[in-house]
């Protein structure tokens, strides 16, 4: 699907789209979401598993179908590549460790501030892996375009304005890896002269939530009984780092100077590791944030209840104070009836091997994380 001529002919022969060999992949099916309903016929009348897969940029348009696939289809979130997977980290601190008994050796690193700077302007898109640096960059450059130039009535049924799209995502860029309100993002656009309504912003952010151009952290707040008050804010990141990158017209070059900018957009890509590492656990990644100023980057919790707490450093100068942050945020769990975190981590760009500190924090580099 995609092109014009052939969603027309898939329209008018949607019989005919399904018929091949199984599985039969259907790219950008929700342009013609009639598909998702014959296809489900199809599946009940043979009995089949695995005949088709159903890939798309947007979230499937399920108002537009009679099923919603339930029984019939499994849905797979596919995020940009982490650096395992590109081969940027050699992964010896796998989650799935971390959950079991930890690291017991130190793990050598190769990681540094400017290569780390780099691997976030890259991305992790698989066409950039026989790229050089600047062809990668390309990449999410010409990704944010697409996305301020496209007609996002395709996606629900109403025209936007290709300024607003413009604005807001600039906003989005700039405040990557926060819980930015949504009239403070508001606020960043009619600074510029133009005006926009708190309920347009709410509308631009479903409609890049829709496409995949943003993620949200969640708030974690654990099933306790305790007077706790945490808050619910959800963090919002773009699903790539890069994109946030480019949005912002940051090069490595600028971020080399910019710590400050640079240490958000590793926090994002740290979320987008630790969510691809996670999802084969079955588990998901939440950040945390008490009414007492108490906050962690993120925690990870797994189906069963097991979770670990993480801080994203890129200086030195700061791990002790993440490691203090780590051991209370233990403690008040442990205080209000919660299980032991199975690890508490310190993510950082540092170089130095990863290894278990004496108060029980680990320290790992970047490209020593892994599933």
């Amino acid at each position: 699907m995609g092109d014009a001529k052939t969603n027309n002919y898939a329209e008018m022969n949607p019989e005919s789209a399904l018929t091949g060999e199984h599985p039969r992949l259907m790219d950008e099916w929700q342009d013609v979401p009639d598909l998702w309903d014959l296809a489900r016929k199809n599946i009940d009348s043979e009995a089949g598993k695995g005949m088709y897969i159903f890939t798309g940029s947007s979230v499937p348009p399920f108002g537009k179908t009679r099923h919603t696939g339930i029984g019939r289809f499994a849905m797979l979130e596919m995020r940009t590549m982490s650096l395992f997977e590109s081969g940027d980290s050699n992964g010896h601190a796998g989650l799935s460790k971390l959950f079991g008994a930890g690291i017991q050796e130190a793990i050598p690193s190769e990681i540094n501030y400017p290569k780390a700077v780099d691997l976030i302007c890259r991305g992790g898109w698989p066409g950039g892996l026989l790229m050089d640096d600047e062809g990668a960059m390309d990449i999410s450059y010409e990704y944010i375009r697409s996305v301020m130039r496209m007609d996002m009535s395709r996606v629900d049924g109403t025209r936007r304005s290709q300024a607003t799209t413009e604005l807001i995502l600039r906003s989005l860029a700039r405040n990557n890896a926060t819980s930015t309100s949504i009239p403070v993002i508001a606020a960043d656009a009619e600074g510029t002269g133009v005006g926009v309504s708190e309920q347009t912003v709410r509308d631009y952010l479903d409609i890049f939530k829709k496409i995949y151009v943003i993620d949200e952290q969640p708030a974690w707040h654990p099933a306790i009984r305790s007077r706790m008050r945490v808050r619910v804010l959800p963090k919002r990141h773009f699903t790539d780092p890069s994109l946030a990158a480019a949005a912002m017209g940051a090069t490595p070059e600028i971020l080399y100077k910019d710590t400050r900018t640079a240490g958000f957009l590793f926090e994002s890509l740290c979320y987008r590791d630790l969510s691809v590492y996670a999802s084969a656990m079955g588990g998901r990644v939440f950040h945390f944030r008490e009414s007492n100023g108490l906050e962690v980057d993120a925690v990870v919790e797994l189906p069963d209840g097991r979770w670990g707490a993480v801080e994203v450093k890129m200086g030195v100068s700061e791990f002790d104070k993440a490691a203090a942050n780590l051991n209370r945020l233990r403690g008040m769990m442990v205080s209000a009836g919660h299980r032991e975190p199975s690890f508490l981590m310190i993510l950082n760009v540092t170089g130095v091997a990863a290894h278990r500190r004496p108060d029980g924090v680990f320290e790992v580099p970047i490209d020593c994380l892994g599933p």
